[in-house]
Parts: structure tokens; sequence; C-alpha cells
């Protein structure tokens, strides 16, 4: 029987990709001694952010409100969270082990959960589990072609540094963020923009939001709570 199991060894942005990509790197170890020559391996990953994992600031848990709720609430509402599927095709090796590089596409669309996520944490990590699937096809110990699945209780707890996911979208989006509108808001800010004779939709913005009152900053409402 084949044995495997799966360690990540590290976590940066991918240098050149068409969009925000992080690269996993995870090492694959075979138990069987001496080893099976695999063929190749058909592998799934479900990544999920294991949200109790960490303890929140004042300030973080005002920027969550969106996902989570009053912070009073959290014992009830926090919990982990899907983040993303991915599949790889891992080639063939012979040996004890090998390292792939696993890419997990990452987005800056602020009406995905993850991303409202990763945006309101300061700094810190964000708890990660993986957790993987798959077939493997191999020979085994008299040489016979054979095939097996990968057992779901092939998982593994990662951290990912909040810096890197920032790094990886600074990349991308300097200095932006992504701000999704129905079409008919679009369309009122758009003509906003024209008979205002504003240059860009930001100076639009800021006219708008000059003619509001002073708000507080939710994160400052929360200064007297303590942090989870």
């Amino acid at each position: 029987m084949l044995e495997l199991d799966f360690v990540v060894e590290g976590i940066e942005p991918a240098r050149f990709a068409a969009a925000p990509t992080l690269n996993f790197a995870v090492q694959i170890c075979q138990g069987n001694a001496p080893p099976l020559a695999i063929h190749s391996i058909q592998l799934q990953c479900q990544l999920r952010i294991e949200c109790v994992r960490r303890g929140y600031t004042a300030s973080e848990q005002g920027k969550l409100r969106d996902l989570f709720g009053a912070p009073e609430r959290w014992r009830h509402t926090l919990h982990s969270m899907l983040w993303t599927h991915v599949t790889k095709v891992i080639p063939a090796f012979d040996t004890a082990r090998t390292t792939v590089t696993l890419p997990v596409p990452s987005s800056y669309d602020f009406t995905v959960a993850a991303t409202k996520y990763f945006d309101g944490l300061e700094g810190g990590s964000v708890p990660l589990s993986l957790l993987f699937s798959g077939s493997v096809f191999y020979r085994d110990a008299r040489g016979a072609l054979a095939v097996e699945p990968i057992s779901w209780n092939c998982e593994q707890s990662v951290d990912l540094p909040v810096t890197t996911w920032r790094e990886l979208m600074n990349r991308y989006y300097p200095d932006t963020v992504w701000l999704q509108l129905q079409r008919d808001c679009f369309e009122r800010l758009h003509h906003y923009k024209r008979a205002g004779g504003y240059v860009d939709f930001d100076r639009a913005l800021d006219a708008l939001l000059e003619q509001c009152p002073a708000i507080t900053p939710v994160s400052q409402t929360l200064s007297g709570e303590e942090s989870m």
C-alpha cells in the first residue's frame, strides 16, 4: 500500500503570472521503503481559512464586521471558511520525496469573503488548512501498475503571513483597490463625474464624501473592547 505525506515548505508570490497567484512549495514524502515509482499524481487540494486559530485587535474586529458581525457575537459567527480549490498533475518521480509548486490563484474582489478577511488583517498570519485528495498512479512492489486514492486525512496546517498576501496584491494592484458597483449606481457616479468635470473617479468620490457629515471609523468605536 502506498503511503504519502504532504508538507508545505514555503509560500511566496508568483513572479510571472497573468493574475495574482501564491506559489505553495509542497514536499511529497513516501513512507514506503524502498520508494515506489510514481507515474503521476492527480492532486486536488482544498484550502480553508481557520479563523478561530488567531486573535484579533479591536481595529481588525471593526474591519471584519461585514463577515462576522459585532465582536460580541463572534463566539457563534467566527468559524472556518473555504478559501478555494486547486488541482495539479504531479509528474513522475521515484525518490523518497519531491517538492512541487502548487499555484493558488488569489482574488482582489471585495465581494469574495476571503478577500475581505485577508484585507481586514493588519499583521500576523492567516491560519490555513490544506486538505489533499486525488489519485496516485504508480508501480507496486511487484512492478505492476496500480492506482490508489489519496486519503482525506492527508491534511497540512500552515500560516500564510499577511505581509505575503499584501506584497502579492501590491505587485498587481499598486496603491489601488477593486470596487464593484451595480450598473445603475455606476452610471449615476459616471454622470456626476462628467457633470462636475472631475478628472477621475477618485476625485468624484472625494467630492461626494466631503459633502457627508464626519463619520467615526468603526475601529475607533471598538477601542474600549478587548481583543479576542
